[in-house]
């Protein structure tokens, strides 16, 4: 395996989102996460990171929904949005070959926050809906909405979250930005928390129904670490270890096109890799080998046959024929 395959295997992926879309989509939302993965002993890339407290690995992952675009093995000693605006340009490029009209935005949590990646947005026309980690700046900008949702919680004794706007701009930056600021005060105190965007429309809006829906990336790597096995990277190149991460990625996609397509509809459609591989893959079967054919006996008391059958007429591009009888 060598660097120039797993660029091929990458591209698939991408490409297998592009063929999963009969019509142009007018809009792209693309989540950036990143997440830990344990290694296995002294391998190249080993780092311990303080955050996870163990030595792991810091892979690269961009959804857009369900579908998994990138997986990217990274070592743990790099800030978390390594490599991300070369990732995106790429992205970018390639979803504007096939749909030059199509709107992009990214979001992603306070790691991802760094005036590179909004400029290279702002300059090619990108959203950005991006967590950006509180300071004493910010919480002096948003004082009167902080102040405020403090104010009401001691008159009503209910948890208080008040939206606010407002221009902000890092030391670091290269300009003022638009900061939403969500205060909220509870029993607990006060936990004031802000996002920098590029995305017009109401503060409270952006932050509940765009910025929050970032964890289903979370739920989605969650799938293929533990239904796919994407955390089993114990060769010692870390070559080896991307192609490792690479299969579980295709094993996603491959279970993602059966979500999409054969599943829409049944009591799966938007079943766990999980509960699809347990329902629908490890089916009990006693194999035959003769001279001339393979047989497979399947036990007629499989309580997902109908199911069964009728995924798999749609996987053959045929409809289902009628349930065998029980016996």
């Amino acid at each position: 395996m060598d660097r120039e395959t797993l660029v091929k295997i990458s591209a698939t992926l991408v490409d297998q989102f592009i063929a999963a879309h009969p019509e142009p989509p007018d809009h792209l939302m693309l989540d950036f996460d990143a997440t830990d993965d344990p290694v296995h002993g002294k391998q190249e890339g080993r780092f311990f990171h303080g955050y996870y407290d163990h030595y792991c690995f810091l892979p690269l992952y961009v959804f857009c929904g369900d579908e998994l675009l990138v997986a990217y093995l990274r070592p743990s000693k790099i800030d978390a949005c390594k490599h991300s605006r070369a990732v995106l340009k790429l992205l970018v490029r390639r979803l504007r070959a096939a749909w030059p009209d199509v709107k992009i935005t990214i979001r992603a949590d306070s790691g991802f926050c760094r005036w590179r990646l909004m400029r290279w947005c702002d300059a090619h026309g990108i959203g950005y809906v991006l967590g950006l980690a509180k300071n004493v700046v910010l919480e002096r900008q948003a004082r009167d909405e902080i102040e405020r949702a403090e104010r009401q919680f001691r008159l009503t004794g209910q948890p208080q979250r008040i939206f606010g706007t407002f221009a902000y701009a890092a030391g670091t930056w290269d300009r003022r930005r638009r900061v939403i600021v969500k205060a909220e005060h509870s029993a607990q105190g006060k936990n004031p928390r802000f996002v920098v965007t590029n995305v017009p429309g109401d503060p409270q809006e952006l932050y509940e129904e765009v910025y929050c829906q970032r964890g289903e990336a979370e739920n989605r790597i969650k799938e293929q670490q533990l239904d796919l096995f994407a955390d089993r990277t114990s060769c010692h190149r870390l070559v080896a270890n991307q192609f490792r991460l690479l299969l579980s990625s295709v094993a996603y996609t491959l279970m993602q096109a059966l979500r999409r397509t054969a599943l829409v509809g049944t009591e799966l459609a938007e079943a766990q890799v999980g509960t699809i591989r347990l329902k629908l893959f490890k089916v009990a079967a006693r194999v035959v080998v003769t001279v001339r054919r393979v047989v497979f006996h399947l036990s007629s008391s499989y309580p997902y046959q109908e199911l069964f059958e009728e995924v798999r007429a749609r996987v053959m591009g045929r409809q289902p024929s009628a349930a065998p009888a029980s016996g």
